[in-house]
């Protein structure tokens, strides 16, 4: 529920604070930037502005870093949609479909498309913060390991999901990425894959695999073409096309809806973060749509569903943080580290104790939403103008960034030679046909998986019976039974036909 009074004091200091204002354009831009750039993320770049947060006080200074993190949601969606390369790890399945619209000569509108959902998304993710924030504490501290191991278990099925030429090929990826992420040192100290090589005892880094499996394969597979839209014609930014694509997405509020409250959801469990949530709800629409098979082909339905759960979920790990003072992922890390250095701890008793401040954050990430289809109209109405550019140029020079930004990531040749293997080894795997986002899955939520299985081990002591006390574990449990149902009923179908 709503406190009235809380609300009005909260309407009050935002209209009394007029420096809160001044910070969320340059921390809108920032995001934007940082997050349109591959191997930067937006936890960098509000690392780098934290210090600048010092001489503010709390409310610009939260709103601030939002801001960036706001800008920096859909910042990663512009090089997903242009180049497939997803800028940022939570914008992996804004590639499935944005860059084939791209490469459709539907770029303008991809970008639109996603400018909306964004906007949406962030708008339902707060929204549902708002009437949620008193008493969403509750809840997340009823989440253990068994339940957080489920919730990874269903972010490795979309593996068969996400896959449409052959659920084995899909499992055969996935399992080649859930091996990639096992290498280094386990959670129970032991060290494996590592080939004697120091340099991989920290396992393979995510985001230069990442940018290799999707933007260095997918330039070897560009080399001999000319541009990315071949038609001279297509290659026109059209402000009209953005505006189409905008009102595209408002066209479809389930969509957009669903998508927006799976990744606030999803977004609130610690640890999880935006890049599952963003997988989970291209998965459910495309499970869900009646033309299932156009999904990674272009279809918008695919982008907008992506989109406003990788906004959303800011709003869902923000209930964490307020709610719990427990950051959901490094976006959220920095936040607190912003309210520490303002002497301020999250949780129960400072949502009770500054009702008022908290619905001011809430209201203020809200106008900031409306804010950024403002900034990122111009920003995209730029950026969309990469269609132009010969690939000649374009291929050298990305691939250069991508080597440089994985080098600046891991601080050694971990980096640019990760990026180059998995580039070799993504482009053979989209020429023998298995999917290239089955492998990015395994890696990205394998760690995940073992981290929780041997804390739910530990604590159940190996008694697999210790499951049955758990009814929410049960719950996910039969959720994610009936998520993949349908698909291999329909695998099962197809091979008896």
């Amino acid at each position: 529920m709503i406190d009235t009074q809380a609300f009005q004091g909260a309407v009050e200091l935002l209209a009394s604070t007029p420096a809160a204002w001044w910070v969320v354009p340059p921390g809108l831009l920032i995001g934007l930037f940082f997050g349109a750039i591959p191997g930067l993320s937006i936890s960098i770049a509000m690392a780098v502005f934290l210090p600048a947060t010092l001489y503010m006080d709390f409310l610009p200074a939260i709103l601030f870093l939002t801001a960036i993190f706001t800008g920096g949601g859909f910042g990663g969606a512009i090089p997903a949609i242009m180049m497939n390369i997803p800028g940022t790890s939570s914008s992996v399945a804004t590639a499935f479909d944005g860059y084939p619209m791209a490469r459709q000569g539907r770029h303008a509108q991809a970008l639109g498309i996603g400018l909306m959902a964004s906007v949406l998304g962030t708008l339902v993710g707060y929204l549902l913060l708002l009437l949620t924030v008193q008493s969403v504490s509750h809840w997340v501290l009823k989440l253990g390991p068994t339940e957080m191991l489920v919730i990874a278990l269903w972010g490795i099925t979309l593996i068969a999901v996400l896959n449409d030429a052959s659920v084995a090929k899909g499992l055969a990826a996935g399992t080649l990425g859930i091996l990639i992420s096992t290498v280094g040192y386990s959670d129970a100290g032991q060290m494996r894959g590592t080939f004697g090589s120091m340099y991989l005892l920290d396992g393979v880094p995510v985001i230069p695999a990442l940018i290799g499996f999707f933007a260095a394969s997918e330039l070897f597979n560009l080399v001999g073409r000319r541009y990315i839209v071949d038609d001279q014609q297509q290659r026109t930014v059209r402000f009209g096309d953005i505006l189409s694509g905008m009102g595209h997405a408002l066209a479809r509020p389930l969509q957009m809806l669903r998508g927006g409250a799976m990744g606030a959801l999803i977004g609130a469990i610690p640890g999880v973060g935006a890049s599952i949530a963003n997988l989970a709800a291209y998965a459910t629409a495309k499970r869900q749509s009646k033309e299932p098979a156009s999904f990674g082909q272009g279809n918008p339905d695919g982008l907008i569903a992506a989109e406003s759960a990788n906004s959303s979920s800011e709003g869902g790990s923000m209930i964490t943080l307020l709610a719990l003072g427990l950051p959901g992922g490094a976006g959220t890390a920095v936040l607190l580290s912003a309210f520490a250095l303002h002497n301020v701890t999250g949780g129960p008793r400072f949502i009770r104790e500054n009702t008022d401040i908290v619905y001011a954050l809430i209201l203020g990430n809200m106008a900031q939403a409306l804010l950024l289809l403002v900034v990122g109209l111009g920003f995209i109405f730029v950026a969309g103008y990469i269609v132009k550019v010969s690939l000649r140029l374009m291929i050298p020079v990305v691939m250069v960034l991508s080597v440089v930004g994985a080098y600046t990531i891991t601080g050694n040749m971990v980096g640019p030679i990760t990026v180059v293997a998995a580039g070799i080894v993504g482009w053979l795997m989209r020429l023998y046909g298995f999917p290239v986002a089955a492998t990015v899955v395994g890696l990205l939520v394998g760690g995940m998986a073992e981290g929780e299985l041997v804390r739910s081990m530990q604590i159940s002591g190996g008694n697999l019976a210790f499951v049955l006390d758990r009814p929410i574990t049960l719950l996910f449990l039969a959720l994610l039974l009936l998520s993949i149902a349908p698909r291999l009923v329909r695998s099962c179908w197809r091979r008896r036909a």
